[in-house]
């Protein structure tokens, strides 16, 4: 097999996995509502109008401007991923951390740009109160979207609050005596797809560049 051929298995089947339970959360669950599997490990229905594990940006405005930022993004990335894979000295490695990398891009577009159009409802900028409004039930498919094109928000479920304890009461910065929880962002398979791309590469970073730095 290619190696672009195994590019495009690595996207396709992620990307199907990652839109299929987007799609089943978003159709099954009432935003906020959550299954426990494990006490570590909890599904749990959240929509991110911003960027990776929650974080937000701007208001309405920002939002278009992260929507545009990915799109170039992942033309970017799927350029330079499509002339790696010509390349008969590309690492197998280097590959599929790339892939990984446009993969879960692509995935969190698929949302923010799309899914505003194709269901019913969604969580929602409200300018007057300056801030996104949740909502109540379980979403449809609708021809006529809770949201304009690109201010869509992605479906977040994957919840890990591995350690929970309480900061001691020396801490600076207001922390002191304060719980915490470790981890505490909700994300989806997508954000997982990006992680482990950029960690794997800067962790093996040497191996996987061992031909370009010879040359």
């Amino acid at each position: 097999m290619s190696k672009i051929l195994k590019s495009i298995l690595i996207i396709v089947s992620l990307l199907c996995i990652d839109q299929i339970l987007k799609i089943w959360i978003k159709t099954n669950m009432m935003l906020g509502e959550e299954y426990r599997v494990f006490d570590w490990f909890i599904i749990h229905f959240v929509e991110n109008p911003g960027m990776a594990f929650g974080w937000k940006f701007g208001g309405k405005a920002g939002k278009l401007f992260l929507s545009i930022f990915r799109i170039l993004a992942v033309f970017g990335i799927g350029w330079y991923l499509f002339k790696i894979s010509k390349k008969e000295d590309t690492k197998i490695g280097l590959l599929i951390c790339i892939s990984l990398i446009f993969t879960g891009a692509l995935g969190n577009i698929i949302d923010s740009t799309f899914y505003g159009l194709l269901f019913d409802t969604g969580t929602t900028y409200n300018p007057e109160l300056g801030g996104y409004m949740g909502y109540s039930g379980i979403s449809q498919f609708s021809t006529d979207g809770y949201a304009s094109f690109m201010q869509g928000c992605v479906v977040d479920m994957f919840y890990f609050p591995i350690i929970k304890g309480r900061f001691p009461d020396w801490v600076p910065f207001g922390y002191g005596g304060n719980n915490f929880i470790f981890f505490r962002p909700v994300f989806n398979i997508a954000d997982s797809a990006i992680t482990i791309g950029i960690i794997s590469l800067l962790i093996f970073q040497k191996k996987i560049f061992k031909e370009f730095e010879k040359k």
